[in-house]
């Protein structure tokens, strides 16, 4: 393809953080349009990366006083070291410089001791200060010496060879480093002009809040783009230069659906055609027909529950009928005159 002078543009996406719903431990984003396919291919890969490659810290090992292995009790202390190094786990550590870091817990009398009460090193922080370490009984002391490390993904306890005890005592843990906990992705039809072909991807990401989804998003996207330059064998072609970005709203068309109250990206003519342009399965489809249903226009005034109440139309024929208005930017309940369709039909005539 180095011969070919002239290539045909890309659709360039509009990338939309959902503000209404964003926090510290969780983000929504929708990508729209792409390219016919992209959804799966970008959806799944930045998955797989915020999933294993993230950068984070946690607790790799500990020195609890008076204790040298994981299986032994403390006094005065209500929880073995066992639930102790597993309540460990769950503390939540921001590193803002990425080096490694201690923390300290010196724990004396009766209480309950938790993340808050550690002494850290400028650089960390505990996101989750009220996560409970241990119940300490009167009498009790507890004396906890914590490294923090940074990496990506999982790793498992890295006891040296050939030692069961160390001789600080240190019991090494297993860490999952990655912020990230969740993360799903949704694909979806939606339209640019009257083509329906091209692809919505919704993006759900949940954290730890050592990291927002933002920050991991942008992390894993670089992550991404710099694996992907090292398969270029020549030079690269400058997309971006001549694809257009959408508009502010992506799958907006002509304002046909004003005054019917539908999605902008509905358009008029299509309320009038048969069923057929939704491409159901035979079943549905036939349910329909039988029903009276033949234009895609007595579908969306019939409510969800009246569409169940057709003979033999179930709910896994509902969600696909559902799914195939979507993808049309239609609903169930739309309650559309055929006049007013009629009538909009007939101005956008004239003005032709």
């Amino acid at each position: 393809m180095s011969n070919k002078l002239e290539y045909r543009p890309l659709t360039i996406p509009k990338v939309q953080w959902n503000k209404k719903n964003l926090t510290e431990t969780y983000g929504e984003l929708v990508a729209q349009p792409l390219e016919p396919g992209f959804g799966v291919t970008l959806g799944n890969a930045l998955r797989r990366i915020l999933l294993g490659s993230i950068e984070g810290s946690a607790i790799t090992s500990v020195i609890i006083q008076g204790v040298n292995n994981e299986f032994a009790s403390i006094p005065n202390v209500v929880e073995d070291v066992m639930q102790i190094l597993l309540n460990i786990k769950g503390i939540v550590i921001k590193n803002s410089t990425g080096q490694s870091g201690s923390m300290t817990l010196q724990f004396k009398g009766q209480g309950i001791a938790k993340a808050g009460d550690i002494q850290l090193d400028s650089h960390l922080k505990i996101v989750n200060p009220d996560h409970v370490i241990a119940t300490v009984s009167a009498g009790g002391d507890l004396d906890i010496t914590f490294t923090v490390e940074s990496g990506r993904g999982y790793q498992p306890a890295q006891w040296p060879l050939g030692k069961g005890i160390q001789e600080d005592s240190r019991i090494y843990l297993d860490a999952m480093f990655s912020p990230v906990s969740k993360v799903f992705f949704d694909v979806e039809k939606t339209m640019v002009g009257k083509d329906i072909d091209y692809d919505r991807l919704t993006l759900k990401i949940n954290t730890n809040g050592a990291e927002s989804s933002t920050e991991v998003l942008n992390y894993s996207v670089s992550v991404l783009r710099s694996q992907l330059e090292h398969f270029l064998i020549s030079t690269e072609i400058p997309f971006n230069s001549f694809s257009e970005v959408v508009a502010e709203n992506p799958v907006e068309v002509e304002d046909d659906s004003q005054g019917l109250g539908l999605d902008s990206a509905a358009t008029v003519d299509i309320l009038l055609k048969p069923i057929d342009e939704l491409e159901l399965s035979a079943r549905a489809h036939n349910c329909l027909i039988n029903a009276g249903k033949k234009r895609i226009l007595d579908l969306v005034n019939l409510s969800r529950d009246e569409a169940l109440n057709l003979k033999n139309f179930g709910s896994k024929s509902l969600n696909e009928v559902e799914d195939s208005l979507r993808s049309l930017g239609l609903a169930f309940g739309a309650n559309i005159k055929e006049t007013d369709i009629k009538k909009i039909l007939k101005v956008k005539s004239d003005e032709d």
